[in-house]
């Protein structure tokens, strides 16, 4: 896995260029589970058409990580793990960000026609959704972790 930056580095959270095959007719791109990902792919969803101004997200997850790809369009995804935000600009179909559980996370400034693939590590589990971002800060005070993993 390929890291862009590791001082925008958050947890763990980072930009990962994907391969990118260049050709006359039209370029691929491909993600690989366990290759370009950390984890095996157990779901994969997309949000599109978001109104403007909207804001997706808004949770942290226990267990769950993402690898999340701008397919088209632009959007920013904000992490935050509960002393340090940072703000991740997706624009292009070949990086993507891969995000680790126990961080908060939302999604905003999504342009005209953006179209977000999320690819999971978990299948879909309400138990794993922390919605409440005080709880979510009361968490990382008291344990350090919102899974019994030490947020650094």
């Amino acid at each position: 896995m390929l890291i862009m930056s590791s001082k925008m580095e958050l947890n763990g959270a980072n930009i990962v260029q994907l391969p990118k095959n260049f050709d006359r007719r039209g370029n691929l791109s491909v993600i690989e589970e366990l290759r370009n990902t950390p984890f095996k792919i157990n779901r994969t969803y997309w949000i599109y058409d978001v109104p403007g101004g909207e804001v997706r997200g808004g949770h942290a997850y226990r267990q769950n990580q993402e690898f999340i790809v701008a397919l088209s369009g632009s959007f920013d995804v904000i992490l935050d793990n509960g002393r340090e935000r940072k703000t991740y600009s997706l624009n292009r179909s070949y990086y993507g960000l891969y995000v680790p559980e126990g961080i908060w996370r939302q999604m905003e400034n999504f342009s005209t026609n953006a179209l977000a693939l999320v690819l999971a590590s978990i299948k879909f589990d309400p138990a794993d959704y922390i919605y409440d971002y005080a709880l979510f800060k009361e968490l990382i005070k008291e344990t350090g972790s919102i899974n019994n993993k030490k947020i650094v």
